[in-house]
């Protein structure tokens, strides 16, 4: 199959998949997931073996970066396996991963032996009490410790993330930039996005846009636009005095849709097209079907492009359209 053969209707390429491994988190972020869950029965689950064979066929359509995610990817038993075989294979440039950092400690060196090259670290606060808040099951500590495993594993580069939300931890910006810098990691921050059902907060009372973070971040940094880009939708910035980058992911106020490149893999085999819509394709049907093979999957993947909306439409006072919460869709 030749190379950039997945464009959709509005002439955009995809070349990088965002690939769930698991439903299941060892935490329960608020903005993430309801306290009580009630996770995926394994016959629905993609097993790895039906995952790397997803991987493979995008691969072969030209795509250049796939992100492990999750719930929490490290929790899926064989994980460390599954990084091997998806970095070992030809023309993929780039394996990466979201996680929590909670099995970091144990897990960071075997992952970056295994070819895995960056890490998206979730970091939403500095304090233990507010940490255990908003993870409700979290321990800051064991995610500090998994950092500093990640940072001694010798990723190429390892970046935070930071869902702000407005009354909780807006006032820990930059304590979290200075924690970034003093490390030299990046570290982006990011509007809530409105999927699933939760009643922990009101999400139009607890939106932080991405303009409001920047005007906090300026008063003591002056932030310089920069060239840098990732294949992800983060606007990244700099600070003269670093070599630390900022990021903004801004679903709300300045959405990327113009420019998107990426399509997810739910964990139970649903090849979303769009974060904030429901087109999708049930890959797991396919590859569970007799007879079907590589070029079965790529071409029914080539065709599943023409369901890729232009753009998705959030809307904070609204309810949420999208029923699924983010540990279904994957990070």
């Amino acid at each position: 199959m030749s190379e950039n053969a997945l464009v959709d209707r509005f002439g955009r390429t995809v070349d990088y998949v965002r690939i769930s491994v698991t439903d299941r988190c060892d935490f329960r972020c608020v903005y993430c997931m309801s306290e009580q869950m009630t996770f995926l029965p394994r016959p629905q689950v993609l097993s790895l073996e039906e995952i790397e064979q997803v991987a493979q066929a995008f691969v072969s359509l030209g795509v250049k970066k796939i992100r492990l995610t999750g719930g929490e990817p490290l929790v899926r038993k064989g994980i460390v396996d599954l990084c091997q075989r998806i970095a070992s294979l030809p023309g993929l440039d780039e394996l990466v991963m979201t996680t929590n950092g909670s099995q970091l400690p144990k897990l960071a060196r075997p992952i970056r032996e295994a070819g895995l090259k960056r890490l998206n670290i979730s970091l939403d606060s500095l304090r233990p009490e507010l940490f255990k808040e908003l993870t409700r099951t979290g321990r800051l500590q064991q995610v500090l410790d998994g950092i500093e495993a990640a940072r001694d594993a010798g990723f190429e580069r390892i970046k935070l993330n930071a869902v702000i939300l407005k009354g909780r931890n807006d006032n820990e910006v930059l304590d979290l930039v200075e924690f970034a810098r003093e490390r030299e990691l990046d570290i982006s921050f990011i509007e809530e996005m409105p999927l699933g059902q939760i009643n922990e907060h009101a999400r139009d009372e607890t939106y932080c846009s991405s303009e409001e973070v920047r005007e906090l971040i300026a008063q003591r940094y002056p932030l310089i636009e920069s060239a840098s880009k990732t294949a992800g939708p983060s606007r990244y910035y700099q600070m003269a005095d670093s070599a630390s980058r900022i990021g903004f992911i801004s679903p709300h106020s300045h959405n990327f849709c113009h420019e998107c490149n990426r399509v997810r893999l739910t964990v139970e085999g649903r090849l979303l097209l769009c974060l904030g819509n429901e087109h999708s394709f049930d890959l797991r049907e396919l590859l569970r079907t007799p007879g079907t093979d590589q070029q079965v999957l790529q071409l029914a993947i080539i065709k599943a492009m023409d369901l890729k909306p232009e753009k998705h439409e959030f809307d904070l006072e609204a309810e949420p359209q999208i029923l699924r919460f983010m540990n279904m869709t994957g990070g």
